[in-house]
């Protein structure tokens, strides 16, 4: 298990509290579905079966109308950027520079109008208003998980991105 990059004393530690992914597992998360799709490299949501509406992120109960009748929904994966900002200097400790985050606005198919997500792939100073994005997913640091009788499993995890397309 990798340990805290440039903390010496923490080398082989998994870090809870530093930790700023989400726990994926079924156990621990009932959005679950959401990241088992992006690890089959998929952009999903949910859709309320009783009322319609459509959230992002994804949730386990429809703002709306507070139905649990919920699906998955894909989502089209380019967008533009509509803005953005770049950290090129006191990047956050597990991050590199450039730190790049934007409000993307979907294509206009999509049910999800835009998304504020990071930006991959993409050196300092590259990114502009307009620029065309695609949809990437990133393997994070895997999270040691209690599974009882079978012990301590380390459990995969997955993010999403965007990253600006390549003409």
């Amino acid at each position: 298990m990798a340990g805290v990059p440039g903390i010496p004393i923490l080398d082989d530690k998994y870090m809870a509290t530093m930790d700023m992914w989400p726990i994926e597992a079924k156990e621990f998360n009932r959005n679950y579905v959401f990241y088992e799709n992006l690890k089959a490299g998929k952009f999903t949501t949910t859709k309320c079966k009783a009322c319609g509406v459509v959230s992002f992120p994804p949730r386990v109960l429809c703002p709306e109308c507070y139905s649990e009748n919920l699906e998955y929904i894909e989502l089209p994966k380019k967008g533009k950027v509509i803005c953005f900002s770049e950290e090129t200097k006191g990047v956050p400790l597990g991050f590199d520079a450039p730190l790049i985050h934007a409000f993307v606005e979907m294509e206009p198919s999509s049910p999800v109008r835009k998304v504020l997500t990071k930006i991959v792939n993409c050196a300092a100073g590259e990114l502009k208003v307009g620029t065309e994005v695609q949809f990437v997913t990133f393997e994070v640091p895997a999270v040691p998980i209690d599974k009882g009788k079978q012990g301590i499993v380390m459990a995969e995890r997955y993010f999403f991105a965007f990253e600006p397309v390549k003409k």
